[in-house]
């Protein structure tokens, strides 16, 4: 009898483990993505802001050009 319900609280006690090993490689595979996701959002904001400074630097010109031809 005693046996049993050391058996039954090993059980319990090994499942409740798998269960929280379960859930934290979930998170680290939730961390993973979303780092990767985050480094690929850094790349094509990078892309993004050279291309506004360049068209900034351009409208700039643009503007300078005007006031110094006096229209």
């Amino acid at each position: 009898m005693k046996d049993q319900r050391i058996e039954k609280i090993a059980a319990v006690a090994v499942n409740i483990t798998k269960v929280l090993v379960i859930i934290y490689l979930g998170f680290v595979e939730v961390f993973k993505i979303g780092k990767l996701f985050r480094e690929k959002l850094d790349a094509e904001f990078d892309i993004s802001q050279k291309w506004a400074s360049q068209a900034y630097s351009i409208l700039k010109k643009r503007q300078a050009e005007r006031k110094v031809a006096g229209v």
